[in-house]
């Protein structure tokens, strides 16, 4: 089985076989070992009908005790033996099926690091929960084929060939039945990819809107916009459940025929088997065999209609991977390296010039505009923004994000401890991050300090706390230039002020870009720059800036009001059960 740190490979993403069968030559060795001990036992399977005729026709009809107590000798080998070839089949089949799955979680782990910010533009979230949720499963269960699929075709020409050692007739029978059956399944089985296609679509869909319904409840309650999202979520889940009747039908007629063709086959078969012993063309010990063998089909004809049902399936997972796996990160054309001493940033879409080495302030009515500025600066988006005159486009994509840092008020927060949220590093530099963040109440209220376990997106501290910690995680980088995203718009204004004196005196020397609209922080930047509608209006310090221009100075106000009233941010969140209920 792949282990968790090797690596898992190149997948082949040409088309969903072609990737299952990638999944099958990562692991020749075992993937053969499979196949034989699937054929072996089959095979044995098949053997076991022969022991009873040779039994009945040697032994029990003639009455010769020694050869009767020979052959059932031989059958109770033979069967112990095949016991334990089912048991070490299963146990491969197992690794087979684990290996795939752990293989494709890696490679689609590994492709979504790889897309990196780029991820959210690319696929919806749903899209990847239900890859990771229910795709890779199918995918690992239909590598069944290798096993049982490949024994039992070994199986069905074994007893074909032992028929026509009984019967002409029958063995004809057996050969031109089977394919026949197969072929009635068939179109079933095409109808399955169809639906199980469309139903996955809008699986991801449901599961996206469950991702929004979980991240946005509090806003949406507030808004008044429960209902209007429960309706929307109401209809999607019933296109889902038709969609999933539909699925469950083809697959119920599936299964039904993958057992009752089989059975009813052996039905004629034995019919015939039994026409010809009346008649004196077979021993009664070949009638047994013949049903014997009959009998024994109906495991490999099963057999390949389940992995004819799982391949099916495994297709549409298949094609949901590598279509996921197709997908390219934001294009790298930057050949050139960055200035090599602090330099201005400048985005000439809104006219917002960073000077190096000095805090600066954005600040406007539309928090999407300036997030949008930081995301040029950033290179997250497409622009003319330049570095010390050499567009960011062109300067090498790694340079860029060793560099710069684009802090995100709302970037995710990983399960784990509080130590490996935030980075890691020794205890002296994440002391100073702590503090700088004013952090230091959240370590020691917690049972472990530094070494408590955090829910994933920090679902256990209040929004307050979760922004804390992202600015530490932030600092702690200690990048050249950090531009950060509303970080502390969840503060209460005490703590705010502090966040932003000891955030300018910790980031002294070094370009440090922050949005926001609260004059507790915009009074302690260098240079302040006004955009309206996206674009810079006045620039200047925060004092200047309220004198002269009245927007501003509305603007400014508006937030210092806030400001005034108690902190609601930094309170613990509400459960959703307790919103619900609001």
């Amino acid at each position: 089985m792949i282990d968790a740190y090797e690596d898992p490979g190149t997948p082949d993403c040409r088309s969903g076989g072609r990737y299952l069968w990638w999944l099958v030559r990562c692991q020749p060795g075992r993937s053969a070992a499979g196949a034989l001990l699937g054929s072996t036992w089959m095979v044995l399977l098949a053997a076991t009908p022969y022991l009873m005729a040779r039994a009945i026709d040697d032994g029990l009809e003639p009455g010769n005790m020694g050869a009767l107590a020979g052959w059932s000798v031989a059958l109770f080998v033979v069967g112990s033996f095949n016991a334990w070839l089912s048991i070490m089949r299963h146990r491969t089949m197992t690794r087979v099926r684990m290996d795939a799955n752990f293989r494709t979680v890696k490679v689609v782990v590994g492709q979504a690091v790889r897309l990196g910010a780029a991820l959210s533009r690319r696929a919806g979230a749903g899209e990847v929960v239900t890859i990771g949720v229910g795709d890779v499963q199918t995918i690992s269960q239909s590598l069944t084929v290798v096993g049982p699929g490949v024994g039992a075709v070994v199986a069905y020409l074994t007893v074909a060939g032992l028929l026509l050692s009984v019967s002409t007739l029958i063995a004809v029978v057996v050969l031109l039945g089977i394919p026949v059956i197969i072929l009635l399944v068939g179109p079933l089985l095409a109808r399955l990819q169809g639906t199980e296609t469309e139903y996955r679509e809008r699986q991801g869909v449901l599961t996206a809107r469950i991702a929004d319904l979980a991240g946005g409840l509090r806003v949406l309650n507030g808004l008044g916009g429960k209902g209007l999202f429960a309706d929307a979520f109401h209809r999607d889940s019933q296109r889902l459940r038709s969609q999933g009747y539909r699925v469950g039908a083809v697959t119920s007629w599936v299964q039904a025929l993958g057992v009752g063709l089989p059975t009813l086959f052996m039905v004629v078969v034995t019919w015939l088997a039994a026409r010809l012993a009346a008649q004196g063309a077979i021993t009664v010990g070949e009638l047994v065999s013949v049903y014997g063998y009959v009998a024994v089909l109906v495991g490999p004809v099963a057999f390949w209609v389940e992995c004819g049902y799982q391949i099916s399936r495994g297709l549409v997972a298949a094609r949901r991977v590598v279509r996921f796996l197709r997908l390219e990160p934001m294009a790298d054309t930057g050949i050139r390296d960055g200035p090599a001493e602090p330099s201005v940033l400048h985005d000439p879409a809104s006219g917002v010039r960073v000077l190096p080495g000095r805090l600066t302030a954005l600040a406007g009515a539309r928090p999407a505009d300036t997030a949008a500025v930081l995301d040029r600066l950033g290179r997250y988006a497409p622009s003319a923004a330049t570095w010390g005159g050499v567009p960011l486009d062109e300067i090498a994509l790694a340079q860029v994000r060793q560099r710069i840092l684009v802090a995100d008020h709302e970037a995710d927060l990983f399960a784990g401890t509080l130590r490996e949220l935030v980075g890691g590093g020794d205890e002296e530099s994440v002391g100073r991050a702590v503090h700088t963040a004013v952090a230091d109440d959240i370590v020691q209220g917690l049972p472990d300090g530094l070494d408590s376990a955090i829910d994933a997106q920090g679902r256990n501290l209040s929004g307050g706390q979760r922004q804390r910690v992202r600015l530490v995680r932030a600092l702690l980088a200690d990048p050249e230039v950090l531009l950060a995203v509303e970080p502390t718009s969840a503060l209460d204004a005490h703590t705010e002020a502090r966040v932003a004196e000891r955030l300018r005196a910790a980031r002294e020397g070094r370009t440090t870009v922050v949005t926001t609209t609260s004059p507790l922080v915009l009074d302690r930047a260098d240079t302040v720059l006004h955009l309206v509608d996206g674009k810079v209006a006045a620039t200047g310090s925060h004092r200047e800036l309220l004198d002269r221009e009245p927007g501003y100075r509305a603007l400014v106000a508006r937030d210092a009001d806030l400001a005034d009233t108690p902190d609601v941010a930094d309170t613990p969140d509400v459960t959703d059960a307790e919103e619900a209920v609001r």
